[in-house]
């Protein structure tokens, strides 16, 4: 697992790189703030997460999958895969709860989504920024 990238991941710099072309400027991995988002756009107090489907519990959903604990039916490592990943789903939720309270919006894209439809991520970040520098004014 040390080999597991938790920033500049591929997804994550494709997604980059389609808002830098999009002309969004934005500020990287902020650890300031509650989870460390992937990109942050502080004017307008948005923050990007780019979460891995199987880390943050996408995966199963993407097989077609009843629940997290199906994914690891046959798994020897079940006790440890299944809490682990509940866990960052935990704290995934815990992390937009309170920068929603601290009056960011919040906006979280998995990586398959990235990969198949990287438009429908941008246009969403697009929109939330665009939405929070309006109600700025």
């Amino acid at each position: 697992m040390k080999q597991v990238r938790s920033r500049d991941t591929s997804p994550e710099k494709i997604l980059r790189k389609a808002l830098w072309a999009q002309g969004l400027r934005y500020r990287l991995h902020a650890k300031r703030l509650p989870g460390n988002p992937d990109i942050v756009f502080p004017s307008a107090r948005v923050a990007v997460f780019v979460d891995g489907d199987f880390w943050h519990g996408n995966q199963w959903r993407l097989r077609g999958l009843s629940s997290l604990e199906e994914q690891f039916r046959d798994s020897p490592n079940a006790p440890y895969w299944v809490p682990k990943i509940t866990r960052n789903m935990k704290r995934d939720a815990d992390a937009n709860h309170r920068l929603q309270d601290m009056g960011w919006g919040v906006v979280r894209c998995w990586e398959s989504e990235i990969k198949a439809d990287l438009q429908s991520c941008v246009q969403r970040v697009i929109g939330d920024v665009r939405r929070r520098k309006n109600m700025a004014r």
